[in-house]
């Protein structure tokens, strides 16, 4: 992340299922001083997050207790909202309309994450 990028009050919506994992996003974008939305670990959560949440930006586990995340990442990209993909299988497994999204391939550092919340929030639509 770059010195001079201040995360301060971005609401980033974290759908995380695994525990430690989503408590770990969670205190890395607090102590950036970040607004964390949910952790939510339920694709139905979700889903109700992503179409009626108040947030900047979303980080998403691809595989959700065994469901795909894509219907909420649709749901962010109709509202304009842009979001990050967290998963341990690579970019290619992406459907073809999210290849040009931010993928952090599991396990990330911490540096990687505040770096890709800070690109989402610098490409968000005013």
């Amino acid at each position: 992340m770059a010195a001079d990028q201040d995360l301060s009050g971005q609401r980033v919506l974290v759908v995380e299922d695994e525990l430690m994992v989503a408590m770990g996003i969670e205190m890395i974008l607090t102590d950036a001083a970040c607004e964390v939305v949910g952790p939510v670990g339920r694709f139905d959560e979700a889903v109700d997050a992503a179409r009626t949440g108040r947030f900047d930006v979303a980080v998403l586990d691809v595989n959700l207790r065994g469901t795909e995340v894509y219907p909420v990442a649709d749901v962010l990209a109709a509202r304009g909202i842009p979001f990050a993909f967290l998963t341990g299988y690579g970019r290619d497994t992406l459907p073809a309309r999210f290849t040009g999204h931010d993928v952090l391939a599991k396990p990330f550092q911490k540096e990687a994450l505040l770096h890709t919340i800070s690109s989402l929030a610098t490409h968000r639509p005013q």
